[in-house]
């Protein structure tokens, strides 16, 4: 029995842990010949998704394909992504999500170096921060980033506070 990706689980998981905390899911796509989106919207071989049930109609996650269809530029639209054009699904608010490493089209060779395909796997966030995949192995060491600062954190949006009043109203006797 061939052994089962763990790609459309991860997937699934991160797509109901954004909709649970109220974030956005956005998929990121690498589009081939087996993807069906709008091609108008694709940039440089890739296109970003919004994947939540409000953005969507009839969104099924399987473990082969991702299919809903949307609206673009108010047309519906029918969509279908095979699991292996996925490049990784985050939330929209913060970032926070998978990439996915790129899989061998069929019939290449794949690369031991994962630089040497000259590819940049990088991806710019609506708040303009960027994400990159990293390839790790199995036996590296996983080293927490030490660099943050605090100004590198997303704080949530704040509901906007009521307007201050200047001065107590008065009344005016009136005689």
């Amino acid at each position: 029995m061939p052994e089962l990706s763990t790609k459309p689980y991860m997937v699934r998981a991160i797509h109901q842990w954004c909709m649970d905390s109220g974030y956005t899911p956005y998929l990121s796509v690498k589009v081939d010949e087996d993807t069906r989106v709008p091609m108008e919207f694709v940039k440089k071989g890739e296109i970003v998704l919004n994947v939540s049930y409000d953005a969507t109609h009839q969104l099924t996650i399987e473990n082969e394909q991702v299919q809903f269809s949307a609206r673009f530029s108010g047309t519906s639209r029918q969509c279908y992504i095979p699991m292996s054009a996925v490049a990784g699904i985050f939330a929209r608010e913060n970032g926070q999500g998978l990439f996915f490493p790129p899989e061998p089209m069929p019939g290449a060779f794949p690369s031991t170096n994962p630089k040497s395909s000259g590819e940049d796997h990088s991806l710019t966030l609506p708040n303009g921060r960027s994400l990159s995949s990293v390839t790790v192995s199995p036996l590296d060491p996983v080293i927490p980033p030490t660099d943050l600062k605090d100004s590198d954190w997303v704080d949530p949006p704040q509901p906007p506070s009521p307007p201050a009043s200047p001065t107590r109203p008065k009344l005016k006797i009136v005689k």
